[in-house]
């Protein structure tokens, strides 16, 4: 194949080789001279193939823990780095291919500039202006707590640089993330700026570094998305209040029953129960509480529908609130669940228990005799052991399609027959498993101490409701008609008369 020379004439060197070879008539091999051109610095390419395109610098500035593992994910990514730092000749290591030099150097290579600097340190910012002018800056900050300033850090820094453009970005990627490769990082990250063409060199940046990104609008938008890695579990408020207030109620509902009841009508000391025994009454009730509110938003919701004879209308603020929060609630509830398997597998090696069953028994052989084997309660049992263990394992389930990596492999009509198909057969099962537990013991005057009933009969009124609601939603007439009212049909009066098709 033809080669095509890149470079410059800068002469030529000839190279005679010469050989002697003998033929089988003995006669000498011809001579040969051969003329070649070397040129420095020169490449060979195939004929009509251009030269690769020369890599795009990006500067940083600032070399922290975030600005190097940007870096080092950038020069990953195919991109070349260079650093401006206040102190270029002892700023610590930075990644492998990068340079350093002042901010004022570094500003003049690049058109796009990643300040990752702290608001506080901005001073040096109108000093570099001038070599700011036209170019993109791609702000990083963050502040320590909401409304510490009067305006968002990204304004700040435009109004410092008024000449360049602000884009807010990459705020909610933390330097760990960064450094476990793209699986780790697949975040998604929120920009924000006044000039397109700026976010869309930003969003292509991110995009290469395998983040995804979403458009939260101008500028002003800045201070929302400052204040999103300043967020602490915000899904997860309203759930961990509500299994805070249900453990907090249920824990010193049954301390007075159980212990204290003991304590001043039999006067029997039997507070040690309540690290074990008392835990494993309460975990279970608030996890049978909470799975039942996981779905009880659902049934309000059709309830509502059916009422109003139409899809489009909002629902109350807290009911929309509350059915985002239905994953967090379910997953907590698995949590619950999973203390009171462990509790439970714990009971049998508890010291209380192995005394109490050697003490009946010695108390059996001394007094010769045998108790008869009862049918009923050995199915009573086996039956409330098996109805646990099955919804146990239909919980794990719904937990395990909760997870992002299981979710997303599943179809939308495979997930919803999972979350709520099975979901409320995991709440029907976990249902009858307290009420095997209960058995005939609401008969009993002695349950009732101080008049008041057990946590588990409490327990099953939230549930109960559930699943009758839910019950009377299957039926033929009512599905039937909320299955038109979520296909668009609309009952035009107050009470009813006429329909109204599905306007386009």
């Amino acid at each position: 194949m033809p080669y095509m020379v890149w470079g410059q004439n800068v002469g030529y060197k000839t190279t005679a080789v010469s050989q002697s070879v003998s033929q089988g008539n003995g006669e000498p091999h011809t001579h040969c001279a051969m003329s070649t051109e070397v040129k420095p610095d020169m490449s060979l390419r195939p004929l009509g193939l251009e030269p690769p395109p020369e890599r795009e610098l990006l500067c940083i500035f600032g070399t922290g823990d975030l600005g190097r593992s940007l870096g080092q994910r950038l020069l990953q990514t195919g991109y070349r780095v260079v650093y401006g730092s206040r102190r270029p000749h002892s700023c610590g290591p930075l990644p492998p291919g990068a340079q350093v030099m002042s901010h004022t150097e570094a500003a003049q290579l690049a058109a796009v500039v990643i300040v990752c600097v702290h608001r506080e340190h901005y001073d040096f910012m109108e000093e570099v202006a001038p070599q700011l002018k036209g170019k993109v800056l791609v702000d990083v900050s963050n502040n320590s707590k909401k409304g510490l300033y009067p305006e968002s850090n990204a304004e700040f820094l435009q109004s410092l640089i008024p000449a360049a453009s602000v884009v807010k970005a990459f705020n909610t990627v933390s330097a760990w993330s960064l450094q476990n490769g793209p699986s780790d990082a697949h975040r998604q990250v929120f920009l924000c700026g006044d000039k397109a063409e700026a976010k869309q060199k930003v969003r292509e940046l991110a995009t290469r570094l395998g983040l995804s990104v979403l458009d939260r609008g101008s500028l002003s938008a800045a201070r929302e998305v400052e204040d999103f890695p300043l967020q602490l579990f915000p899904e997860w408020r309203l759930p961990l209040c509500i299994a805070t207030g249900l453990t907090g109620f249920f824990f010193f509902y049954l301390l007075i029953r159980d212990i204290i009841y003991s304590y001043v009508e039999q006067d029997k000391d039997i507070s040690f129960r309540i690290m074990v025994s008392l835990a494993n009454k309460v975990f279970p009730i608030v996890s049978l509480i909470m799975l039942s509110l996981c779905y009880l938003p659902g049934v309000m919701a059709a309830i509502l529908q059916l009422y109003r004879g139409t899809k489009y209308r909002r629902f109350p603020d807290w009911l929309d609130h509350w059915m985002l929060c239905r994953k967090q609630l379910g997953l907590l509830a698995l949590g619950f669940a999973f203390l009171h398997v462990l509790y439970t597998l714990l009971i049998p090696i508890r010291y209380y228990v192995r005394y109490k069953i050697t003490e009946y028994t010695v108390l059996q052989i001394r007094e010769n005799k045998t108790e008869v084997f009862d049918t009923t309660v050995a199915w009573y049992t086996d039956s409330y052991f098996s109805v646990g263990i099955l919804g146990f394992a239909l919980y794990v389930l719904l937990g395990i399609t909760s997870l992002p990596s299981v979710s997303n492999a599943l179809s939308w009509r495979e997930f919803s027959f999972v979350q709520s198909k099975l979901g409320h057969l995991t709440l029907l099962l976990c249902t009858l498993h307290t009420y095997l537990y209960g058995w005939n013991r609401f008969l009993d005057p002695s349950t009732y101490k101080w008049w008041t009933p057990p946590g588990y009969m409490l327990c099953l009124v939230v549930p109960s409701v559930v699943l009758v609601l839910k019950l009377l939603m299957v039926l033929p007439c009512v599905d039937r008609c909320l299955g038109r009212i979520r296909q668009g049909w609309e009952r035009t009066g107050p009470e009813g008369e006429g329909t109204k098709p599905l306007m386009a």
